[in-house]
C-alpha cells in the first residue's frame, strides 16, 4: 500500500511526513528511501522526503509498482487530489494524511523562511515571497487545496495546532487510520521520537514546529492582518480558526 502524507507548506509537513514514515516502517512496512533507491524511483519521488510533487497518474504509476508487489511505504505531497489519485484512494490503494494551519501563520512562516534563505545566500522554495502580499498570494492556492482535501471523507485531516496541543490524542487517531497498535514498543518510540520539543539538531527535512502557532497576530502589521482578514475571512471559521 501506498501512505500519501500531504500537507500545507510550513504546516509541519516535515515533521508529520516523517512522524508517518516511521510509525509505518515501525508496523513492519518499508523505508521509502529504500524503496526510491530499489525501484529507481529518484526521478519521481525526489527531495529527502520522497516528495510526488503533483499526484497525476503519471507519476503515480511507477510508484504504484513496488506498492503492488506488497511494498507499504509512505509519500509526501503538497499538491491537490487528482482523479487517480482519488480512485487509488477510493479502492483501499493508498491512503492518505492531510496536515493544515492557520494560513496566516503558515504564511509568516513561508515569508521569514524564505527571506533568511536569501540573506544567508541559499535558494528555497519561498525566496520568491518578497512581502506578505505575495506571501497571502502564495498561501491562497494552498487554501484551495485544503478545500479539496477537506471534501475528501477517506482522508485523515490534522490540524497542526492539534497535534501540537494534543499530541497523545492525534496519534491515536493516526495509529487507528494507518492499522497501526499504538502500544507496540516500536511504535511508541516512534510515538516519543516526534513528540513536541523532542527535535534533534540534523534531522533534515522536519520543518519542525516553534511552538507559537499564533504569533502572526503580534508579527504582522495592522494592515497586514487586514489583508489576511479579506483574503482567508470565507475559510478561517471553516477551518476551525479566529478572524
Amino acid at each position: 500500500m501506498i501512505v500519501l502524507s500531504v500537507g500545507m507548506p510550513r504546516a509541519g509537513s516535515g515533521w508529520h511526513y516523517n512522524l508517518v514514515h516511521d510509525l509505518v516502517v515501525a508496523a513492519g512496512g518499508q523505508n521509502a528511501r529504500e524503496i526510491r533507491r530499489r525501484f529507481l524511483l529518484g526521478p519521481v519521488l525526489t527531495e529527502v522526503n520522497c516528495n510526488i510533487g503533483a499526484l497525476t497518474t503519471k507519476r503515480l504509476l511507477p510508484v504504484l509498482v513496488p506498492s503492488l508487489l506488497g511494498n507499504t511505504f509512505v509519500i509526501k505531497a503538497h499538491a491537490g487530489p487528482k482523479p487517480y489519485a482519488l480512485r487509488l484512494i477510493e479502492n483501499g490503494r493508498m491512503r492518505t494524511t492531510y496536515i493544515y494551519r492557520d494560513p496566516r501563520a503558515a504564511l509568516l512562516s513561508a515569508y521569514e523562511y524564505g527571506q533568511r534563505g536569501l540573506k544567508d545566500g541559499r535558494v528555497n522554495a519561498f525566496g520568491h515571497l518578497t512581502d506578505i502580499d505575495t506571501a497571502i498570494e502564495f498561501m491562497l492556492e494552498y487554501v484551495d487545496i485544503w478545500e479539496a482535501w477537506m471534501a475528501e471523507e477517506n482522508v485523515l485531516h490534522v490540524r497542526y495546532e492539534d497535534l501540537l496541543g494534543d499530541y497523545d490524542l492525534e496519534m491515536q487517531h493516526l495509529a487507528d487510520f494507518l492499522d497501526i497498535d499504538a502500544q507496540l514498543p516500536a511504535v511508541v518510540a516512534v510515538a516519543d521520537k516526534y513528540r513536541p520539543g523532542q527535535n534533534e539538531p540534523g534531522q533534515k527535512g522536519l520543518h519542525f514546529h516553534k511552538g507559537q502557532p499564533e504569533r502572526f497576530r503580534t508579527a504582522l502589521t495592522a494592515a497586514q492582518l487586514e489583508a489576511c482578514a479579506q483574503a482567508f475571512g470565507p475559510y478561517l471559521e471553516r477551518m476551525g480558526y479566529e478572524l
